[in-house]
């Protein structure tokens, strides 16, 4: 039997096979007004094409707890409950296909109120739906980013609430895993960071202080999430910086305390902390980041970056080195690449019966 599909059991949910899909922003909801942060066609037709093509997961993008906590003035939010009644429409349709549907939980810290991609991504002002992005200290992303505004005390509490909230919402919104978004340089990354954490308080400095708000934030989820769900957390695992960033060393040690804070997976990237540094990307290239915190610690893990070649992903599951494989780019690219892996693989996967012409 395929490796790759083998159904995997979290607390009580068995996701069907472990071809997974990683939160990818699509930069598509409405910017301003009652429909703001909701998901909208775009969404529904995105998620529901990567569902009917046999993705055993599907990892919602990443979701804003707060209007001030999107990446961009275009992002999907969940700090209202209209948001979290549109997100129903998707979760419902992902089930009816025998894909899990999840969520990730973001705040985007200094690296908010930018342009969509396509539109160079620059920091924008309160003309384009722009405002003051929020970080642990008063140091800025790069040249072009505005410096944000240091988070006092009792404004990080307020955002430790916001995503308590955001977990409550979406379990009425219908996911089933809600996931935490600590990697890419994004607001809890940075309070793990020395690279970006400057602070001289509780929440800086030394490495428990470092971590308390991540802590903190799994411990107000885990508090409103279902005790029977799966909880997960994305990590960059390195910064890659030579010095003075968060090491693969941090890593590991950080994995056992979200294992005993209650968190069921660690979603391992890198990166997205440090402006300019060099990444050596190829095939698998974070690969081995996952691979260590497996077999260091006891939390399961998922990893991701660049791979898209079927063979490729059964080795990395067969072989003990992740306990699944997220698909970015690969799936947006090729919606029934799980669907076309298990034929290949010759595996069960889950086809529609309106597409049952094409097995």
């Amino acid at each position: 039997m395929s490796a790759l599909f083998e159904p995997y059991t979290l607390r009580s949910l068995t996701i069907p096979n472990r071809v997974w899909m990683p939160p990818m922003c699509q930069y598509s909801a409405a910017p301003e007004g009652a429909e703001a942060g909701a998901p909208r066609d775009w969404h529904f037709a995105h998620y529901a094409a990567r569902a009917a093509g046999g993705t055993g997961l599907i990892i919602v993008e990443a979701t804003a707890v707060s209007a001030e906590g999107r990446i961009s003035p275009y992002d999907l939010g969940i700090w209202n409950d209209t948001q979290a009644a549109a997100f129903r429409r998707i979760t419902d349709f992902l089930k009816s296909q025998d894909t899990v549907p999840a969520i990730q939980l973001a705040h985007a810290g200094r690296k908010a109120s930018t342009d969509r991609p396509w539109k160079g991504g620059a920091p924008v002002g309160a003309d384009q739906y722009g405002w003051q992005p929020v970080a642990p200290s008063a140091v800025s992303f790069d040249e072009r980013h505005p410096v944000p505004t240091e988070l006092t005390v009792e404004r990080i509490g307020e955002i430790v609430t916001q995503f308590a909230d955001a977990a409550r919402r979406s379990l009425d919104a219908g996911f089933e895993i809600a996931e935490i978004h600590g990697a890419h340089g994004y607001l809890i990354g940075e309070f793990l960071s020395p690279h970006s954490n400057k602070r001289t308080d509780a929440y800086g400095g030394s490495h428990e202080n470092r971590t308390r708000f991540a802590l903190e934030v799994v411990d107000a989820v885990r508090a409103v999430w279902p005790e029977d769900k799966p909880l997960f957390f994305r990590i960059s695992a390195t910064d890659w910086l030579e010095e003075a960033g968060w090491t693969a060393d941090d890593t590991v040690r950080f994995a056992t305390e979200l294992k005993e804070h209650g968190v069921d997976l660690l979603d391992v990237s890198t990166g997205g902390n440090a402006a300019g540094v060099r990444i050596p990307v190829e095939p698998g290239y974070q690969v081995p980041f996952a691979a260590r915190v497996k077999a260091e610690t006891e939390l399961p893990v998922a990893a991701v970056g660049l791979i898209t070649d079927i063979e490729q992903a059964e080795k990395i599951i067969a072989n003990g080195e992740a306990d699944a494989v997220l698909l970015g780019r690969e799936l947006l690219r090729d919606p029934s690449w799980a669907r076309r892996a298990g034929r290949e693989l010759g595996a069960e996967v889950h086809v529609p019966d309106q597409y049952h012409r094409s097995v």
